[in-house]
C-alpha cells in the first residue's frame, strides 16, 4: 500500500562542478488547485515547481507535458525547471540515455539526457527566440531599479522572449554585476507597466565565451533567480548574431548556490536554433499532505 500524500522529488538544477544549483520541485501530475500548485514551492522551499505528466513517455510516445508554477502563479516555460524534470524522468526510465518530446504551454521540443547514476546531464532545444531592441523608457525605468548606473552599463541591451519578454542588459565586469543591489518594489512595478518577466543582467563574455550573470524576476515571485536558463537561451541567441556561438553562463553566486548553464548556437531557418544544457542532482524527496497548504510532513 502506497505512503499517503504528494510525493515530491527535490532536485539541483544546474550543478557547478557537481554542487549549488537551483533545488527545484518535481512531481508527478495530480489534481490539484491553481492555489495548491502555487502553494507547493514556498512548502518545498524552492523557487519553481514541476508538475509532469508522461503517458506513454519515451521514443515514440505522447509528449511529455510540463507545468511550472512559482508563488505568483503558472509559467509558460522554466528552463532549470525542464533540466530537472528531463532528470527526473531519465532516473524513472532507467538506463544510461534518454530522449523525449516536451510539450510546455503551447511548445513541442526535444529533451535528453544522461544519467551515471549519480548526475543526470540533460539538454534541450527550447524553441525560437524573438529578440528587438528596448524602447528607451524599458531601458531607463529597470536599469534604474536594479541599479546599473553611470559608466558600468556595456552596449547591446535587448528585450528577449522565449515564453515571455526580459529585459538582457550587459555591464563590463563581472564585480560590477556582483555589486548591483536592486529595489525589488521598484523593479516589480517597472517590469509589471512594461510587460516584462524580469531583467537578466549578465558580464560581457570571455573570449572563451564564459559569463556571468544575475536574473531578478520580483513579478513572478523570484527576487533574483539562482539559474536562468531560459534567459540564457535569450542571451545564447543574441550573441549569435555577433559571432560568439558557444557561451557557458555562471549564476547563482550571491545566493550561495552556485550554477552553471551552458549553451550553443547553430544557424536555422528562422533564427539560430539553441541547445541548452545543465547537471542535476537528486537532493531529496519530501510528501506533502493532501490537503495543502499545511507544513510539510516526511
Amino acid at each position: 500500500m502506497s505512503e499517503p500524500g504528494v510525493p515530491v522529488t527535490i532536485v539541483g538544477a544546474c550543478l557547478r562542478d557537481g554542487s549549488g544549483g537551483s533545488p527545484t520541485a518535481v512531481l508527478d501530475e495530480m489534481p490539484l488547485s491553481d492555489e495548491q500548485r502555487r502553494a507547493l514551492p514556498v512548502l518545498a522551499g524552492t523557487s519553481h515547481a514541476v508538475f509532469v505528466s508522461s503517458p506513454g513517455a519515451g521514443p515514440g510516445g505522447a509528449p511529455v507535458s510540463l507545468r511550472f508554477f512559482t508563488s505568483e502563479g503558472e509559467l509558460p516555460a522554466c528552463g532549470h525547471g525542464t533540466v530537472a524534470a528531463l532528470a527526473f524522468l531519465a532516473a524513472r526510465a532507467g538506463g544510461e540515455t534518454y530522449r523525449t518530446t516536451l510539450h510546455t504551454s503551447g511548445r513541442v521540443f526535444e529533451g535528453w539526457a544522461t544519467w551515471d547514476g549519480t548526475e543526470v546531464n540533460a539538454g534541450f532545444q527550447p524553441g525560437p527566440v524573438e529578440l528587438r531592441e528596448p524602447a528607451g523608457t524599458e531601458c531607463a525605468d529597470v536599469l534604474a531599479a536594479v541599479g546599473v548606473t553611470g559608466l558600468t552599463p556595456a552596449p547591446g541591451a535587448a528585450v528577449a522572449s522565449v515564453g515571455r519578454p526580459r529585459l538582457l542588459v550587459p555591464v563590463t565586469t563581472r564585480s560590477a554585476l556582483a555589486a548591483l543591489a536592486p529595489d525589488f518594489d521598484a523593479l516589480r512595478a517597472a517590469c509589471d507597466r512594461l510587460g516584462l518577466l524580469g531583467c537578466y543582467v549578465y558580464s560581457v563574455p570571455e573570449s572563451t565565451g564564459r559569463a556571468a550573470a544575475r536574473m531578478f524576476a520580483p513579478s513572478i515571485g523570484v527576487p533574483e533567480d539562482i539559474a536562468n536558463v531560459n534567459s540564457t537561451a535569450c542571451l545564447a541567441a543574441h550573441l549569435a548574431a555577433r559571432g560568439t556561438t558557444r557561451i557557458a553562463v555562471d549564476m547563482g553566486d550571491s545566493l550561495g548556490r552556485p550554477a552553471t548553464i551552458t549553451a550553443t548556437a547553430r544557424p536555422g531557418s528562422a533564427g539560430p536554433l539553441i541547445h541548452l544544457g545543465g547537471t542535476a542532482r537528486f537532493l531529496r524527496a519530501v510528501r506533502f499532505p493532501t490537503s495543502m497548504p499545511p507544513r510539510a510532513v516526511g
